[in-house]
């Protein structure tokens, strides 16, 4: 049963996505989706002229439409891109998109269906340290908290890269949204991921530090969507303590 945050966290999709279709801000019907805003490439650009982004050789990016002009910068500037695969339904769960090894132009791999059929993909463990990832959202607030879908995919992936030491409290984050995504307050729970960075189409906003999860918190997962995630299945959940084992809790 949803707990009250989760409940909150629905309410509050439901709003931004009724918000940007009333308002006709993006270019789909927004609801069930990252919404893909007009302004995504005007965002886009005010990202690419951070600091942030000009050290950045490594770059981490959500397979979501709204994105796709970050990831065509990147590309096209000649950074290296790992792009999730959608759902993280492939054992390796990241394509890998390397301007030095994609067709010319490389920025076409940009779009998720052209680097879903020419990418290759990698796991975790052949990464390189990232340097900065960007994520899409459904909602975000000047703190830095961000809510998408609900699947908890973007969450997920910073988990496995955290585990793995590719990415840190030094690794940048940041989100592109239109400005009816900037909300007051966004709920949140401990597997959430803050951002560093909030671009709308006119606006930079800097968030202050936030604790970010370590690893994979398995007890906020579900055995369905464990099971459902192959990078999830090749590693070994920890054991439950013993101790603290309680009746009607599944062990691994």
């Amino acid at each position: 049963m949803p707990n009250d945050i989760e409940v909150h966290k629905a309410a509050l999709r439901q709003r931004v996505w009724s918000a940007l279709d009333a308002a006709g801000a993006v270019r789909e019907p927004a609801r069930d989706s990252i919404p893909d805003f007009h302004g995504s490439h005007e965002a886009a650009e005010l990202l690419a002229h951070l600091p942030a982004w000009r050290t950045a050789s490594v770059v981490k990016a959500v397979p979501d439409t709204a994105q796709e002009p970050v990831r065509a910068i990147a590309l096209r500037e000649g950074r290296l891109v790992y792009m999730a695969v959608p759902r993280l339904a492939l054992p390796h769960p990241f394509f890998v998109l390397d301007p030095a090894e994609l067709p010319s132009p490389a920025e076409a791999a940009a779009n998720r269906r052209t680097a879903a059929a020419i990418a290759p993909t990698t796991d975790v463990g052949d990464m390189r340290p990232v340097d900065l990832i960007v994520l899409g959202s459904v909602a975000a607030d000047r703190s830095g908290a961000r809510i998408g879908k609900g699947a908890g995919y973007s969450d997920l992936e910073y988990a496995l890269l955290a585990e793995a030491g590719l990415v840190g409290p030094g690794t940048v984050i940041a989100t592109t949204v239109h400005q009816l995504q900037l909300v007051d307050s966004v709920p949140t729970t401990e597997h959430d991921v803050y951002v560093d960075l909030v671009v709308t189409p006119t606006e930079i906003i800097t968030c202050p530090p936030r604790p970010r999860p370590a690893g994979i918190l398995w007890d906020h997962l579900t055995e369905a969507k464990i099971a459902s995630i192959p990078a999830l299945v090749d590693r070994q959940r920890p054991p439950v303590p013993e101790a603290s084992r309680r009746p009607g809790r599944e062990s691994s």
